[in-house]
């Protein structure tokens, strides 16, 4: 067995073996994106960047219940909630730690009014280490500005159940 072993090595099998795998991928098409010019597609589960949604007459929807903030496995929900004067619950503050999220969507599920969206942005970066905590006002913007994407991918996933 050792002797085999011994005349295996000096004929170099597996360095023919890896070559040969080599040789198969070299003249195989190469699959190459030239990004950012082409985009790949994407999955119609992808979840991106959050969006906090707002109603018809531009109110918004979160109604402070703070299902979302329970149900995150990485804590990377905060909000602080007060009474309004017509006996309504809204957010005082809702913040989204970018770097603690895991981007699992149970936030999105949980939620009774269909406030937290997660929606199709992919390319975000941050200029600095404090820029990773999304706020209320940033939220809804990103909210104002995919509303009638998030709304027609809304649309289709009734029609689709």
């Amino acid at each position: 067995m050792k002797i085999f072993r011994y005349l295996k090595s000096l004929t170099l099998a597996e360095l023919l073996k890896g070559m040969t795998v080599t040789g198969k991928y070299f003249f195989k098409r190469k699959f190459t994106i030239r990004y950012p010019e082409e985009k790949t597609p994407k999955s119609d589960r992808f979840r991106g960047l959050h969006a906090l949604r707002r109603y018809d007459n531009g109110e918004e929807r979160c109604i402070a219940c703070k299902l979302c903030e329970a149900v995150c496995p990485a804590l990377a929900i905060s909000i602080d909630s007060e009474m309004r004067e017509d006996g309504s619950r809204r957010t005082t503050k809702y913040e989204i730690d970018l770097f603690k999220c895991i981007y699992c969507g149970f936030c999105e599920e949980s939620c009774p009014v269909d406030s937290i969206v997660l929606t199709d942005i992919h390319e975000f970066h941050f200029e600095g280490k404090d820029k990773n905590v999304l706020d209320k006002q940033q939220l809804l913007a990103i909210g104002d500005m995919r509303e009638k994407d998030v709304a027609t991918a809304r649309k289709n996933d009734a029609e689709y159940r």
